[in-house]
């Protein structure tokens, strides 16, 4: 994983995750598959993580699939990332759509800083991100139709809640590029930004001075707007209130509010 991502923890429990094959423009060959989804498993497991920054090293964020990884005598079923496209290796997702969707798995809010280009495998996983800061530049393009494909990486169940349907239906039917500041304008990015990294660093502070129980039940309870009805929704939010309500961490909140100053929370 070393030579493909690189995690760094920072103070507050702020995890600083890159793409570090900048000589390919952090392109997805086999090892680069394998080590995001090591990544996920890796933070997953830290008890102490509060948010994650997502970037890549290098002129580009993510140029999608490598195809010099490809051989001609793959099976037509196998995953470009490993294993089979039908077989639901990691969870309810294969090992190629992990490497998206397990971003939107983590317990904490993720924040994707976009430039260079995001095309194809690349686009989707900057949709896991909870927060996508792009630089007005970025090229970004869901790539897939240009070879014949469909976008599988988990992009259709993530677009769903952030773009209108018909745009995302001419973007995919098209491979059309467009822009950060047209992503922004869609709904493919949050905000847009001359320097995307360092915006994303200031908003994941903001988050990690949060009460970070309450900030996980809030991501799994966004997390359930793209398919719970109103009234699992509604029993949720009670549900997860009850689990930080008059907690240690919740009365920090208020304390530290009420004094002016850092609040000092437990994980």
């Amino acid at each position: 994983m070393k030579d493909r991502i690189s995690i760094t923890m920072l103070d507050g429990g702020i995890a600083d995750v890159r793409l570090i094959r900048a000589d390919k423009m952090n392109a997805l060959d086999p090892a680069m598959w394998e080590a995001l989804a090591d990544a996920v498993d890796e933070l997953k497991a830290k008890q102490s993580l509060r948010v994650v920054v997502l970037s890549g090293e290098g002129r580009a964020f993510c140029a999608g699939l490598d195809l010099s990884s490809l051989s001609n005598d793959r099976d037509p079923e196998a995953s470009s990332a490993g294993g089979s496209l039908a077989d639901r290796t990691k969870g309810i997702a294969n090992n190629a759509q992990y490497a998206a969707w397990g971003w939107r798995e983590l317990p904490v809010p993720v924040i994707a800083a976009v430039h260079g280009v995001a095309f194809g495998a690349g686009s989707q996983i900057m949709a896991a991100a909870d927060i996508r800061i792009v630089h007005p530049d970025t090229r970004i393009a869901i790539m897939e139709m240009r070879w014949g494909l469909v976008p599988d990486v988990a992009g259709m169940a993530l677009w769903r809640t952030q773009v209108a349907d018909d745009v995302l239906r001419e973007l995919i039917y098209t491979n059309r590029e467009f822009n950060g500041s047209e992503a922004k304008l869609l709904g493919f990015a949050t905000h847009v930004s001359d320097d995307p990294l360092a915006k994303a660093m200031e908003l994941a502070e903001a988050i990690a001075d949060k009460n970070p129980h309450a900030i996980r039940g809030a991501k799994r309870l966004c997390n359930m707007l793209g398919h719970a009805s109103d009234a699992e929704i509604l029993q949720a939010e009670s549900d997860e209130q009850v689990k930080v309500i008059r907690t240690p961490n919740q009365m920090e909140a208020v304390m530290a509010g009420m004094e002016k100053r850092k609040p000092n929370f437990t994980d």
